[in-house]
Parts: structure tokens; C-alpha cells; sequence
């Protein structure tokens, strides 16, 4: 046979051969896969059965759980309804003994206002026999005594006056010696320390306006041609000036003390430069009165310093600086000031009061006086509002208001102030009076004690400061005396204008003298 052939037929039986053998091996390889697939069928039919299982069993035990919570609940809620069943029957039972209490109550008052109607009804009976009686008893005494009603009324008003005018006259003079007993131990003492520690020196002084010359003819070139520099010179500054026959003095005249000193410190500069024409004068009282101005807050500055008094406003120290060109009774108001601020001062401390604010009223209590003019009103209206407008405290507001006038007394640091003034302007050498003012005090003292009814003889001694009053012994008691002492004294105080204080005395005397025959 042809070997070509041969080797065709092998082949063909080896791809038959190969054809079936792997035909054997993938059935038995699908048959493992089956094998194995069927297996783990019937592994996840084992599982899920298992885990079936264990979900049924938690379900159970999570039904059981939630089984024993609900009763656990239940339980706590049947408690908890139990306990507010018990407490409602408790309030129930207390509800109702309430009720039966309002009961009782409402019986009781029942019965009372019963009682009380009955008691209203007796009363008003004996209120009806007791008018009766009344009136059988006004018509016996109006027989008796010859008197109407209206005429008894007026008469029993009138010694009921009478009694009551004796009772206050004794009460005045009981309590005024109490008072005077205990106040002037107190007063005498804290006045008494405060004026040794602090000594000042007398402040009676007067505002000098004369400027002194090189030569009589510096009053020519003062005048100048057709008088035209000293018409300049009066307008520039606001004064007057007076050049007579008097030596080596020109006289400056004003009535505002600080532009009377503007124009003397002009006048003196224009004298030391020599060039004096209407331009060089206009220039010299400008600059004077810038620098017065600084120098006036200087002084304000320096009395705030000297007192030991801090933030005040700028306008008050300057008003206070004006204080030292402005003069009461010849005496400085800014050393009175400052010497009214001290004495306040120490005072409150005597007493246990707070000094520096007392001090800082003292100082302030006539800052009206710099701005008097300017405003309507008198010095203390005039000072409260300017010390209001600026903030002060209300202390120091009612010093400046009250340290003069009766007013009611808000703040113990007024009367300390008004105390600390009397001090002040009473003291020999501060103050001086022209003699026809004097005079004219002592009448008109004398005169409005003289006024009053019992007054037979009035003395005004002291230099004015004490008035003695003898009243008729006759008509007259120790009571009346004291009522016609405190009556002298307010009509004092309200018709006079007056420095310091006036003492009061009233003197009643009955004598008694026979002859032994």
C-alpha cells in the first residue's frame, strides 16, 4: 500500500481516537462539575436552613425580650396609675373636708353677721336715744348758761385758741432750749476748731484805680490833639479816665472792676512805651484783655489748687477768677470764697462728712456773683444754674441756691456752707459798712422790733449783730416771749439785708418794791 495513504488512514483514526478521548474526558469533567455543583446546592440548602434556623431562634428571643420590656413597662405604668389614684383619693378626702370646713364656715359667718346686724340695730338705737339725750341736754345748758350753739362755739373756739396759742409758746421755748442745749455744744465746738486751724488773713482790701505818672505833661499826650487818644483810649477799654490838677496821678473810673483794671495795666503800658495815638491804644487793650483773661483763669486755676478741689469746668474757673476783682462789703469774694471752703471743709470732717466735698461747695456757693450781671435773678439763683449747667453734683448745686434763704434743707453740706459764710463775713476787719448804711440797719432793727404787740423798748447792740428786746411783763408770759422771739427773728430775716448773723434776745422782768413804814 502506498505509505502516503497509510499515513492518512493513522491520521484519521488518531483524530477520531483524539475526537472521542476528549469527548470521554469532558463528560467526565462535566460530570465532577455536576457532582460538585449538586454538592455545594445542597451545602447552601444546609446553610440556609441552618441560618433559618438561628433567625427564627433570634426572633423569638428579641419577641421574648421585647415581650418581658412591654410587662416591665406596664408594670412600672400600673404603679405609676396606682400612685396617682391614691394621690387623687388623698385630694379628694382633703377636697372634701375642705368643703365641709367652708361649710362650717360660711355658717359661722352667717351667724355672725346676724350678730352684727343685731349689734348695728342696738347701736343705732342708742345712737338715736343718745341725740336725743343730746339735745335734751344743749337745750338745759343753752337755758342754763344764756348762750346759742353759735355763740357757745365761738367762745369755746376762742379759749380753745387762747390755750392752744399758751401751749405752743411753752412748746417752742421747751423745745428751743433742748435744742439750743445739745445744737450749740455740738456747733460751738465744730466752729470753734475749725476757725483755730485755719487763720486767714482779713481780706477787707479795695480795688485801687489810680496810675501813676512821670510828669505832668504825659497828661497832654494822654488827651492828645482835640482829646481824640483819651476818647480812644475810654472806648477801647470801657472806662473813664480823670485827669485834674491832682500830681503826678491819672484816675481810671469804671464800674466793671475788671475792665477798670484792663484800662489801669493799658494805661501803665502805654505810659512805659511812649507811643500813644488811637491805632497803638486799640493794639495795648486788645492784648490786655487777652492776657487779663489768662490771667483770670490763672486765679480761678490757683484758688481751685489752693482748696484742693479737682475737674472743675474751664468756664466755672473762670468765673471764679473773676471772684478776685469783685468785692462784698470791701471784703474779696475770691478769698472769701476760698476761705468759706476751708472752714466748710474742716467742719464736715468734725463731723464725719465727706471734706473734699464740702470743700468744693464752700468754693463755689457765690460763683453767682461773677455772673450776676449778665443774668436775671440774684447771686445764689444765678450760681445754681451755672453749677447745674455744668455738671455739678446736686450738693454743691443747693449750696449756691440755699446758703442765703430759709429754703428746705436737702443736704447737710448747705448748712455747713451757709455756717462756714456767717464765719466768714462775721469776723471783725473783714467787712466794712458806709455809716449811713449802718445807721439805717440799726432803725430799721430797732423799728420791727418795736412793731410787735407787749415790745415796750428795743436795743440794737453789738455793732448790729445782737438785738435786745424788752417786752411788758403784764402781758405777757415766758411762752408768748418765746413766740414774740421767733416772730422778731423771721420778720427779721425776711425785711433785712444783712452780713453774718443777728442774735435775738427777749428780756421779761416783773418787779416788785414796797415801804416798810
Amino acid at each position: 500500500m502506498d505509505p502516503f495513504v497509510v499515513f492518512s488512514l493513522g491520521a484519521i483514526c488518531a483524530a477520531i481516537a483524539t475526537f472521542f478521548v476528549v469527548k470521554i474526558v469532558d463528560r467526565v469533567r462535566l460530570t465532577d462539575a455536576q457532582r460538585r455543583v449538586d454538592s455545594m446546592l445542597e451545602q447552601a440548602e444546609r446553610d440556609m436552613s441552618t441560618r433559618r434556623k438561628e433567625f427564627e431562634l433570634e426572633l423569638k428571643e428579641q419577641a421574648i425580650r421585647q415581650q418581658a420590656d412591654f410587662e416591665k413597662e406596664a408594670h412600672r405604668e400600673r404603679q405609676k396609675l396606682d400612685q396617682k389614684e391614691h394621690r387623687l383619693e388623698v385630694r379628694a378626702s382633703q377636697i372634701e373636708q375642705k368643703s365641709q370646713e367652708l361649710k362650717k364656715q360660711e355658717q359661722i359667718v352667717e351667724a355672725n353677721q346676724r350678730r352684727l346686724t343685731e349689734r348695728i340695730q342696738e347701736a343705732n338705737k342708742q345712737n338715736e336715744e343718745l341725740t336725743q339725750a343730746l339735745e335734751k341736754q344743749q337745750e338745759i345748758l343753752q337755758k342754763i348758761s344764756g348762750f346759742t350753739k353759735e355763740e357757745a362755739t365761738r367762745h369755746l373756739l376762742g379759749r380753745l385758741e387762747s390755750e392752744l396759742q399758751h401751749e405752743a409758746g411753752a412748746l417752742i421755748l421747751k423745745y428751743q432750749k433742748q435744742a439750743e442745749e445739745t445744737c450749740k455744744k455740738n456747733s460751738r465746738e465744730a466752729v470753734i476748731i475749725a476757725m483755730q486751724r485755719y487763720a486767714a488773713a482779713h481780706t477787707a482790701e479795695s480795688t485801687t484805680s489810680v496810675v501813676d505818672i512821670p510828669s505832668d505833661d504825659m497828661k497832654g499826650r494822654i488827651i492828645g490833639r482835640d482829646g481824640r487818644n483819651i476818647r480812644a483810649f475810654e472806648k477801647a477799654s470801657g472806662v473813664d479816665v480823670i485827669i485834674d490838677d491832682t500830681p503826678g496821678v491819672v484816675v481810671v473810673s469804671g464800674f466793671d472792676a475788671v475792665r477798670r483794671e484792663i484800662g489801669r495795666i493799658s494805661l501803665n503800658k502805654l505810659i512805659a512805651d511812649g507811643r500813644i495815638h488811637p491805632s497803638r491804644i486799640d493794639e495795648v487793650v486788645e492784648e490786655t484783655q487777652s492776657e487779663m483773661e489768662q490771667h483770670i483763669l490763672r486765679l480761678g486755676q490757683e484758688a481751685a489748687q489752693e482748696c484742693d478741689v479737682q475737674g472743675l469746668h474751664p468756664r466755672i474757673l473762670s468765673l471764679l477768677g473773676r471772684l478776685h476783682f469783685r468785692t462784698s462789703y470791701s471784703q474779696n469774694v475770691l478769698r472769701h470764697s476760698i476761705e468759706v471752703a476751708f472752714l466748710t471743709g474742716m467742719m464736715a470732717e468734725e463731723i464725719g462728712m465727706d471734706g473734699a466735698l464740702a470743700r468744693r461747695c464752700g468754693l463755689l456757693h457765690d460763683i453767682g456773683k461773677a455772673a450776676d450781671h449778665e443774668m436775671e435773678g440774684g447771686h445764689p439763683k444765678v450760681g445754681a444754674d451755672i453749677l447745674k449747667r455744668h455738671g455739678e453734683r446736686p450738693e454743691v448745686v443747693h449750696a449756691a441756691f440755699g446758703h442765703h434763704d430759709d429754703l428746705r434743707i436737702e443736704h447737710p453740706h448747705t448748712l455747713l456752707v451757709a455756717a462756714a459764710d456767717a464765719c466768714s463775713a462775721s469776723r471783725p476787719g473783714a467787712r466794712r459798712e458806709t455809716l449811713e448804711r449802718y445807721v439805717k440797719r440799726l432803725e430799721e432793727l430797732e423799728s420791727i422790733a418795736t412793731s410787735f404787740s407787749g415790745v415796750e423798748q428795743a436795743y440794737a447792740i453789738q455793732a448790729g449783730r445782737e438785738l435786745r428786746v424788752i417786752v411788758n411783763a403784764k402781758e405777757t408770759t415766758d411762752s408768748t416771749a418765746a413766740k414774740i422771739c421767733r416772730d422778731i427773728t423771721q420778720a427779721v430775716q425776711e425785711q433785712l439785708t444783712y452780713p453774718g448773723e443777728i442774735r435775738v434776745a427777749v428780756l421779761r422782768e416783773s418787779q416788785f418794791s414796797d415801804v416798810a413804814k
